[in-house]
């Protein structure tokens, strides 16, 4: 299996005797307060996330997220202290739901068809108007994100699923022996904000299962067969 970096398929395994598991506890139950301000969060981030897909990082303000949300801008700064930080917090929220996507499907598939189901997954977001999208070369956004530790955290945790299943399929041969693994996983990750999806769905002529299914195949087929 071919690694993609030095640490994406770092195990650590400890042979040595392992104390008896510590019993299950129930979660402590969240306060009314606790759970309002979930609730806000969450609410935050819908709007960011449809805003974000809708509109892009620029033309998104912090005066038109509040008034979406119903709140003043003054409470959102006090879950979010700048735009950098909600788009943070977005991008976060999307890799969680990666990874719930990634973790649920099942150990029959093999490692191509879980890749395709991460793709299809992502691509019927976008269609459905909820992929936050950023741009990839604005230094404020990047430094948020690295500066971010819940997103590379999360970033990481899906990397090494991917990982995993790109050198599967390579070893396999579903996949090109002879392309880096990053580049794969790179293309993988563009899939979520592929503006064929948005073109092919303005022109009308195809279904949204039709433009999952062809983006699909161009990306793990090809356009010679």
């Amino acid at each position: 299996m071919r690694p993609i970096s030095n640490n994406i398929y770092l195990t650590v395994i400890n042979s040595q005797a392992q104390p008896p598991p510590m019993p299950i506890q129930d979660p402590p139950k969240l306060s009314f307060k606790q759970r309002q301000l979930q609730f806000r969060e969450k609410a935050i981030l819908d709007v960011v996330n449809r805003l974000l897909a809708q509109k892009g990082f620029d033309l998104m303000t912090m005066d038109e997220v509040a008034a979406e949300v119903g709140i003043a801008k003054a409470s959102l700064y006090k879950h979010f202290g700048s735009k950098e930080e909600l788009a943070a917090a977005s991008m976060t929220r999307l890799i969680e739901q990666t990874i719930e996507v990634a973790t649920s499907l099942s150990e029959s598939l093999c490692a191509l068809d879980k890749l395709k189901s991460i793709v299809r997954w992502a691509i019927q977001t976008h269609l459905g108007g909820t992929m936050p999208l950023l741009p990839s070369t604005r230094s404020t956004i990047q430094h948020a994100l690295l500066a971010y530790p819940p997103y590379m955290d999360k970033l990481s945790l899906l990397t090494e699923h991917l990982g995993r299943w790109i050198g599967e399929a390579q070893d396999l041969g579903q996949l090109s022996r002879t392309l880096p693994g990053e580049v794969i996983l790179y293309t993988i990750f563009a899939r979520s904000c592929d503006p064929v999806a948005d073109f092919l769905k303005m022109g009308g002529a195809f279904s949204d299962a039709e433009i999952v299914d062809l983006l699909i195949r161009t990306c793990f087929d090809g356009m010679t067969g």
